[in-house]
């Protein structure tokens, strides 16, 4: 356990040697992006699979973790999706993902874990933030309609953390990544994300000779996008080197249009029709530019480009989903 102070950058002041890890949602993007990375530790790797594991079942996952004594939780298990999908079914963003963070965080205090971090998203900022986003905007106007249900929740799961903290000196921390994309991801069309839906789109555009790819709404918002092994390279550097209260935003420092990234995408498809837009589908948020100035004063970047990343992930998608 540890106070509030934040880590010096330099060296880690966490190491993960030796530690027994539980990576909770390792079959997600995120989750397996962190079981990537964490490979390159000298630290040994817990995961546990939905049939094995409900997290949803306090008394299971309490008896799991209990079990399994891990010195490390990276929590990023949680149920996601798209604007579809976050307003068609709002009862269960809430629910669900309250009751995951909840059994998960109670249970790793209840058996000493040394260290979790809990893995937020950029959602739980107010809908007219002053851009770029610093962490201090949290709780500061109304939030985004169509999402509010999944942000909610992930302002609660942080808020937990900086309760055990506060009140047990548990050295729990938080992030909230920008907009993710990569390998893994879901590219189904009902309840997908931007770049998976784009990528989707462009390829069977191309495969069946259409002339148009159609994006929701102008085009116009702006959005900030991370590859998740970027991401989860942040993670694993907070860990080692960051211990506060306050959460801490992980992002690539610039964004986009959606049309600017529409137009990426087709390139990297190699579709060549036009790009058209449906103005009844809703734009969400106009702009979400998280500011990185405190995981940059830490010394951490970036370091994989919007460009190529994108080409990672249709490689991806291409390899694994296309048929």
């Amino acid at each position: 356990m540890t106070g509030t102070a934040e880590f010096e950058s330099g060296a880690p002041c966490y190491r993960l040697a030796g530690k027994r890890v539980f990576v909770a949602g390792h079959r997600g993007m995120v989750g397996a992006a962190l079981v990537r990375r964490l490979a390159k530790e000298n630290c040994e790797i817990l995961t546990v699979g939905r049939e094995e594991l409900d997290l949803g079942d306090q008394e299971t996952t309490r008896a799991w973790i209990a079990r399994e004594k891990p010195d490390v939780v990276l929590l990023a298990a949680a149920k996601v999706g798209g604007i579809l999908a976050n307003d068609s079914f709002p009862a269960d963003f809430l629910y669900e993902n309250l009751v995951i963070e909840t059994n998960v965080i109670e249970a790793a205090f209840r058996s000493e874990v040394e260290k979790l971090l809990f893995l937020g998203s950029s959602c739980i900022y107010p809908r007219l933030a002053a851009q770029p986003i610093r962490e201090e905007a949290l709780l500061t106007g109304p939030l985004e309609p169509t999402n509010e249900w999944y942000a909610v929740a992930k302002i609660a799961g942080l808020k937990l953390c900086q309760a055990y903290r506060r009140q047990h000196g548990a050295d729990f921390i938080a992030a909230m990544p920008c907009n993710l994309y990569g390998p893994g991801d879901n590219f189904d069309l009902e309840n997908s994300h931007v770049i998976p839906a784009l990528i989707r789109k462009a390829h069977e555009a191309k495969t069946r000779g259409g002339e148009t790819l159609t994006v929701w709404g102008s085009g116009a918002p702006r959005r900030e996008f991370l590859h998740v092994d970027d991401c989860a390279d942040a993670l694993v550097f907070l860990l080692q080197n960051y211990s506060g209260e306050q959460h801490v935003n992980v992002g690539a420092g610039e964004d986009v249009t959606i049309a600017e990234l529409a137009r990426l995408v087709m390139e990297v498809a190699g579709f060549e029709g036009e790009l058209a837009f449906d103005h009844s589908k809703p734009d969400g948020t106009p702009r979400k530019l998280l500011d990185v100035g405190r995981l940059s004063a830490l010394g951490w970047r970036p370091s994989i480009g919007l460009r190529d990343g994108l080409a990672d992930a249709y490689a991806w998608f291409c390899d694994h989903v296309a048929v």
